[in-house]
């Protein structure tokens, strides 16, 4: 397909649009049958019928020392060190209900994640004290993931071992970009010696999957400061690269207000960009997966794409489905598949609940029968890049209508059977999804809820 037809096709499709990291995605949430008992009810039913597979822990650690403009996560910006003790207490506390809710001995762990925030915001022993008393009386299951996230200007030796020593072996470094200029605008410092210094103490160490976090789209972001960014990036060999498109949503984070749309690559520039990297990501040997990732050949994620077992969740993309994900800390999601549950949306909100004895959730989700059977197609399109379109014929016959346009324009293909991508429509893949997500189509919205697809 010519680069002529490639920037028609972003010109139009270049829309707001859902990560789809969940179905119903959070703005769409309904409420409908939905209270903290119901949650607990949908927790231990699930957990009765999947134990066996193990359950997912995603631990939000909210705490940065400052903030990234670009940033659209939920952050608590200090430099007050003493908030790691009562904080970690806190999500300790938590755990011990969810503890009781499940009423079994040991827990069987699949999946822990530490996200935020920066995790390594934490001291290393506040960091073994969590991850300790996270696993005290759980069973940590054979082949278990244990993954961090991690700031290379503040990750030290100390972190590496601690984490590996209670069961890390993989990494992800958030990046961005290592031009001064796009470092400086975004507020997010980090020499290219200091991510060398953090990859061979981690492989020194033993850590066995390391992911770097890069975005194109970045306010003063040219050809030039991407193919250095992705020339030093690819020179360290990463066994993942999460290439992200950034999400510009200004009124959500008024942090982004630092600069201007005309700071931002739109439309075919940005579009220019995306095509370097990528480009350049190929050539280097790393394989597409999923949206916006890429691993090398031997990488877990890459090995799940080829078996099929490739999963995405509120974490991203893993290379496991473990039916029952519980977030611990404040705005954490929990996903039971039939319901989803969010914490409270400040610390203060959240350590308060928890002192109560109270499950910190404050909203939530319960799937209908029709969300469920979306969600799988979503998941499908997502993971795999093709789904059978086996619906209703009359939810069937409107996916179809709304998808005739991407057919028209090559993204995807309809043999009669399944729905499938093309490789174009593989840098589409949200826009494939909108067309199941009868939701999206339903809600009148009177503001934006999504930044843009491409």
């Amino acid at each position: 397909m010519g680069e002529n037809k490639i920037v028609d096709l972003i010109q139009r499709y270049d829309v707001a649009a859902p990560r789809y990291t969940s179905y119903p995605t959070v703005p769409c949430w309904d409420g409908q049958g939905w209270n903290s008992d119901n949650w607990n009810h949908h927790v231990r039913s699930r957990f009765a019928v999947s134990s066996s597979q193990g359950i997912s822990l995603y631990i939000h650690l909210p705490f940065c020392e400052s903030l990234c403009t670009y940033c659209g996560c939920n952050t608590r910006i200090t430099k007050n060190h003493g908030v790691e003790e009562p904080y970690i207490d806190t999500v300790l506390a938590e755990w011990k209900l969810y503890r009781n809710c499940l009423g079994v001995g040991e827990i069987p762990i699949a999946e822990l994640h530490l996200g935020g925030g920066t995790p390594t915001f934490f001291s290393p022993h506040q960091l073994r004290r969590l991850v300790e008393g996270l696993l005290a009386g759980s069973k940590v299951i054979a082949g278990a993931s244990f993954s961090f996230e991690a700031h290379p200007a503040n990750t030290t030796v100390d972190h590496l071992q601690t984490l590996f020593d209670v069961g890390f072996k993989r990494l992800s470094l958030g990046i961005q970009d290592f031009d001064p200029e796009v470092q400086r605008l975004i507020n997010r410092r980090q020499t290219d010696a200091d991510v060398r210094r953090v990859m061979e103490d981690a492989r020194r160490i033993g850590y066995t999957s390391i992911n770097f976090d890069l975005i194109y789209g970045l306010p003063l972001q040219s050809p030039k400061t991407v193919r250095e960014t992705m020339t030093k990036a690819l020179a360290m060999r990463p066994d993942r690269i999460s290439f992200y498109s950034y999400a510009h949503v200004p009124w959500m984070r008024p942090g982004q207000r630092h600069y201007t749309e005309a700071d931002l690559p739109t439309g075919s520039a940005k579009l220019e960009l995306y095509h370097l990297g990528k480009r350049m990501i190929g050539q280097a040997g790393y394989r597409d997966v999923g949206m916006d990732h890429f691993a090398l050949p031997e990488d877990p994620l890459c090995l799940a794409a080829d078996g099929g077992s490739l999963h995405r969740n509120f974490m991203g993309y893993t290379d496991r489905y473990t039916p029952l994900l519980i977030g611990l800390g404040v705005s954490a999601i929990s996903d039971s598949w039939t319901a989803f549950a969010q914490n409270a949306k400040s610390v203060e909100a959240y350590q308060a609940l928890v002192r109560e004895g109270k499950l910190p959730v404050f909203k939530g989700h319960v799937l209908t029968d029709i969300d469920l059977q979306i969600r799988k197609h979503i998941l499908n399109i997502m993971c795999r890049g093709f789904t059978l379109l086996d619906m209703p014929s009359a939810q069937a016959a409107k996916t179809i209508r709304r998808l005739t346009p991407l057919f028209e324009d090559g993204l995807a293909i309809w043999d009669g059977t399944a729905i499938r991508a093309t490789k174009t429509g593989f840098s589409f893949l949200r826009n494939i999804c909108m067309a199941f997500d009868e939701r999206l189509h339903n809600k009148q919205q009177s503001k934006p809820l999504f930044s843009k697809a491409v």
